[in-house]
């Protein structure tokens, strides 16, 4: 099938991983900057605060005097590590506090290198998701993050995103659907594909309460931990595909308006038909291949929801997560995202304003949404 076939055939929407959304234009995303060490962003992972509460344990572990004893630092929970925040043990108390501080000071650091590329210039505002932001010491470092940059008079704001990360990477979903899809329907279809995990939910619009869709949410969601069963890429495509007829099945049976759209958010670099240039190595089987389009697979499964063909679009999952937060970034013109997990997922977006008339400028115009994410990620490599 020919590209421009496979893209209409895929999405009938817009191009998938378009810089130009219904609300936002991605001015980047995926970017990856390298310094004298690797990769920028393996600074602020999950794993490197792990590292650095590793650190701070090594002088006591010396002398016998662990508060946290035998366990590996990338074995105890973040509930754990939370409540010794609070707790009465003083010393165990002082070294998640410090590894904290040092987390910071590293989120700091490369936040900095974003804010000095091209695509990252004049951000006002850094919504920060993923895992590690789902814990209170991922708040508190976080806010430091934040009074460290403003003490070095960069003005940005860094705030946790809103909703439970495990769920923002379906709402953002909605927002890589054009409006005037919500008119006629109460709900659509998202699915966020990560590393270790694929989650897939009914998200509803709430579209009459409010059209931003400040007020939507997950209605039902359903996690398969695929790297526990290490299946095939075909094996992971099927068993993704029977999750989604599973949700059709049920959104039928509670008598919601599903949507014939299926928002996707994936690792790595996506290309306007489908595929996946680079970045999604921990994804089961090779999906990078030039052989393989995920949502192409997905309308061979589901060609129809409803009486209506299956539209289907997909986006970096640091993209997606971002867009849960559009309705709240009203009041600047340039905001981002990093997601902290495996990696640092990142996106910058620039808010598309409405016009005199009062209607949203260009707001379906979709169709035109070209690679100028994609064009700025690679002019902005160092």
């Amino acid at each position: 099938m020919a590209t421009d076939e496979l893209v209409k055939t895929t999405t009938g929407i817009a191009h998938h991983g378009a810089g130009r959304l219904p609300s936002v234009d991605v001015d980047s995303f995926n970017i990856e900057i390298k310094d004298e060490d690797g990769f920028l962003g393996d600074r602020a992972s999950k794993g490197a605060f792990r590292e650095i509460l590793d650190r701070w344990r090594k002088p006591l572990r010396k002398s016998g005097e662990d508060p946290f004893g035998d366990e590996p630092s990338d074995q105890i929970s973040k509930k754990t590590l939370d409540a010794i925040l609070v707790g009465d043990d003083t010393e165990a108390s002082a070294i998640v506090h410090s590894a904290i501080e040092d987390f910071a000071q590293e989120l700091a650091y490369v936040t900095r290198r974003f804010l000095k590329t091209k695509a990252w210039a004049k951000t006002e505002c850094i919504v920060v998701g993923g895992g590690f932001r789902d814990s209170r010491l991922g708040e508190l470092a976080i806010a430091r993050t934040q009074i460290i940059l403003k003490s070095e008079d960069f003005k940005i704001d860094m705030v946790p995103i809103r909703a439970h990360p495990d769920e923002a990477g379906l709402i953002g979903a909605l927002h890589l659907a054009p409006s005037w899809i919500f008119e006629a329907h109460d709900s659509i279809l998202a699915v966020d594909i990560g590393g270790t995990n694929i989650r897939c939910g009914l998200v509803e619009t709430r579209w009459k309460k409010a059209k931003d869709l400040s007020k939507a949410g997950v209605w039902k969601s359903e996690l398969w931990r695929h790297a526990d069963d290490e299946p095939t890429r075909e094996g992971a495509v099927k068993r993704l595909t029977k999750m989604l007829k599973g949700l059709i099945t049920e959104a039928e049976s509670e008598g919601f308006k599903l949507a014939p759209f299926i928002g996707i958010a994936c690792p790595g670099v996506i290309n306007e038909d489908g595929s996946i240039e680079k970045g999604a190595q921990n994804l089961p089987g090779n999906w990078e291949s030039s052989k393989f389009n995920l949502p192409a697979s997905l309308i061979e499964g589901i060609p129809q929801i409803g009486e209506h063909d299956t539209a289907i679009l997909m986006h970096n999952d640091g993209v997606v997560q971002g867009l849960s937060e559009v309705p709240f970034m009203q009041d600047v013109d340039r905001w981002g995202v990093l997601t902290i997990g495996t990696g640092l997922g990142n996106a910058r977006f620039t808010n598309r304003r409405k016009e005199g008339n009062g209607k949203d400028k260009d707001r379906d115009s979709t169709e035109n949404g070209k690679k100028k994410g994609k064009e700025n990620n690679k002019n902005d490599k160092e």
